[in-house]
């Protein structure tokens, strides 16, 4: 028994219509509304979250402005931050120094990481201070001590003191981090309270030529200024990476903002807790990369350093340390600067296409290094 449909079989109507569709397409016309599309299978089941507002109730208050100042005789050498010039936030940012009768030479962010008032940020927002401020969501001030920092990788430790505990954050694992994940980054710029952004992680490893330990995880969410030293978090509300720089040709936001995973910031955050600075390790030798990233070549041996007492020389291509592949020169550079100075090594080395083995007992990096 077949289903007529004005007076058409219902199979040779679909028939019709695909023929019609298919002709349409050719000619270039609109495909008519009554032709069915299977909808694709999407491979994610969300485009986001539906609100951040859980994650920013449970993490903001832990993330804290930082003023930089430096005592002025007078208040004709005070300066604005380029960052305000010009912006709604200058006449705040004025109304600051004003109350602090100090000169400002700048502004960034951190977050807290246990209640006792450590403080993580980055080395760049508190160099060189003379007074280092630290303003809470709720606008109650401290002022903090240095605990240490770290130059290579752009890390600083400071510390408040407060007579209640203080709102904290948790480290969350970096390597657990995937290119496409979502995240929020989080900063509280010039004292004026909180402020995030959110996105997609866009890249791992990024290498922007700052130093030797590049590894930045590429955002897309805005890092803009005054947001330097504060978290990136994972959906969990951990700590997952410490924001640190931008590329941008107008000094704003152009999404390409780059984070320090947590990975690398954990160890050097504990090492400043524990010694006021990193003890890193120093081989004395210079290396530069290879055509087929199979190991690193050594163009140079400083006298008396660490290699040369070790038998390694100009020439030499190292492939490995401690049997773990040495792909690259900076893989090299971290590896040793990672190990504890006194401890010996083996270093595989291919000397004039022949396999040998070195033992070389790890120095102190000296501070000219740095």
């Amino acid at each position: 028994m077949k289903i007529f449909m004005r007076g058409l079989p219902v199979l040779a109507t679909l028939c019709l219509a695909s023929f019609s569709a298919e002709r349409a397409t050719a000619q270039g016309d609109a495909l008519p509304a009554s032709v069915p599309f299977q909808p694709p299978t999407p491979l994610v089941s969300a485009p986001g979250p539906t609100s951040f507002a859980p994650l920013v109730r449970k993490v903001v208050p832990a993330v804290v402005n930082i003023a930089v100042t430096r005592n002025s005789e007078s208040g004709k050498n005070k300066k604005l931050p380029s960052a305000v010039k010009g912006t709604p936030l200058e006449r705040r940012f004025r109304e600051r120094m004003r109350k602090h009768g100090d000169e400002m030479l700048g502004a960034g962010s951190g977050f807290i990481l246990d209640p006792s008032g450590v403080i993580v940020t980055n080395g760049h927002v508190v160099e060189d201070a003379d007074k280092i401020t630290v303003a809470l969501v709720n606008g109650k001030e401290f002022t903090a001590r240095l605990i240490g920092i770290d130059d290579l990788t752009d890390i600083a430790v400071i510390k408040i003191d407060s007579p209640t505990p203080l709102p904290f954050v948790e480290w969350g694992d970096s390597r657990l981090v995937q290119v496409g994940d979502w995240i929020m980054a989080a900063g509280n710029p010039f004292g004026l309270g909180s402020s995030v952004t959110a996105g997609i992680v866009s890249a791992r490893g990024r290498d922007i030529g700052t130093g030797p330990f590049d590894d930045f995880l590429q955002l897309d969410a805005p890092i803009n200024p005054g947001n330097s030293g504060g978290p990136t978090f994972n959906l969990a509300g951990q700590v997952i990476a410490l924001n640190t720089a931008i590329v941008s040709p107008t000094g704003g936001s152009v999404g390409l903002g780059f984070s320090i995973p947590s990975e690398i910031v954990i160890p050097v955050v504990q090492a400043l807790q524990r010694d006021g600075r990193i003890d890193r390790g120093w081989l004395g030798a210079t290396l530069e990369d290879i055509s087929t990233h199979n190991g690193t070549r050594v163009t140079d041996v400083d006298r008396n350093s660490p290699a040369a007492q070790g038998g390694l020389k100009r020439g030499d291509i190292i492939t490995a340390m401690n049997g773990e592949h040495m792909d690259t020169a900076r893989t090299m550079i971290r590896a040793v600067a990672a190990a504890h100075p006194n401890n010996a090594v083996q270093i595989s080395v291919q000397r004039q296409s022949q396999p040998m083995m070195l033992t070389i007992h790890i120095g102190h990096r000296p501070l000219s290094e740095e």
